[in-house]
């Protein structure tokens, strides 16, 4: 198991790691107070394109664990990006002054710009339409906890799949995994790239291409939407796109009990249940998804800052 310096990309990360991950994680879960393990680290948020989740998750998970944040929210407006600085430079200056740095761009390949001059951890939290590692990561401990297994699953794949960089994060992660099945629902002009395609046929894993959702639905373990990206296309894309596929409370009847229904958030028009339905319905999994990047994040920043907090060694109380 190969000691993560960084995380940019899913492929960083192995069998082995991924599951002691998602035990650390599933132990933290059950902890009533946190342990303080990163008291006295500093954590830069770094994000040139809008975020809930990802941006407040991490902060939260570093002052959670006794840490505290720098941050900025609107850094391609609010930074000296706006003067012409560049990326490069901003690592420099920004990792003077914190432990950490999380880095959301919109231009792919950012992430490994930063890292390149970056002297201190980083982490990437979504970069154009590449990658979004850290989505994957709590993408696939969800699956983990609600199905118990990663191992032998059918994936939908729903939405917009040319431009979801947490689609092709969490393909990377399945291909760690035996006897998977993966089926591609998409509009026509936002088909998954070949290049997933590719790595699928090198790592074993069965995928087809479908476009009728109904017929996927009573098939299929976990049923991962995806929002039509509109900031990511042109109008006509757009508009050719929109509402092809979509949960109802029509066809949530076609989904099996035992599966569940994923989304990165934000949700549209591609899911409209009621929010009684989204309160109550066990097969709606996505609000308890974006709550466990909560805790995933927690333990990735333990392991990037202070590895051997999760060793096995180390007393229970003073480790992950």
């Amino acid at each position: 198991m190969k000691k993560l310096e960084c995380f940019i990309d899913s492929r960083q990360l192995d069998r082995e790691l991924i599951l002691s991950l998602f035990e650390k994680t599933k132990r933290l879960k059950a902890l009533g107070k946190f342990p303080q393990t990163l008291k006295g680290k500093i954590l830069a948020t770094l994000f040139y394109e809008p975020s809930t989740r990802t941006r407040l998750s991490f902060e939260s998970a570093i002052m959670r664990l006794g840490g505290s944040v720098i941050s900025t929210e609107n850094a391609k407006e609010f930074s000296s990006a706006i003067k012409g600085e560049s990326l490069e430079d901003t690592i420099r200056i920004v990792e003077k002054y914190c432990d950490c740095i999380v880095i959301r761009h919109y231009e792919e390949g950012a992430a490994q710009r930063a890292t390149n001059v970056a002297t201190k951890p980083v982490i990437n939290a979504g970069d154009g339409k590449g990658q979004h590692p850290t989505q994957a990561l709590l993408d696939a401990y969800t699956i983990y906890e609600e199905l118990g297994k990663l191992d032998g699953i059918t994936v939908a794949f729903v939405g917009d799949l040319a431009n979801g960089r947490t689609v092709r994060s969490l393909s990377y992660l399945l291909g760690k995994f035996e006897k998977i099945k993966v089926v591609f629902v998409s509009p026509e002009n936002l088909k998954m790239k070949d290049d997933i395609k590719e790595y699928f046929d090198k790592h074993n894993i069965e995928w087809s291409e479908e476009s009728d959702l109904d017929s996927v639905l009573p098939k299929a373990d976990i049923i991962y939407m995806t929002r039509i990206q509109k900031e990511r296309m042109s109008e006509e894309e757009y508009q050719k796109a929109r509402g092809k596929y979509a949960i109802t409370e029509n066809n949530l009847t076609l989904v099996k009990h035992s599966a569940r229904i994923m989304h990165p958030l934000p949700h549209v028009e591609e899911i409209s249940l009621r929010v009684e339905t989204e309160t109550k319905e066990k097969r709606v999994a996505y609000f308890r998804q974006a709550e466990n990047g909560l805790y995933t994040r927690m333990v990735l920043l333990d392991y990037l800052l202070k590895p051997h907090i999760i060793r096995k060694a180390e007393p229970e109380q003073a480790r992950l």
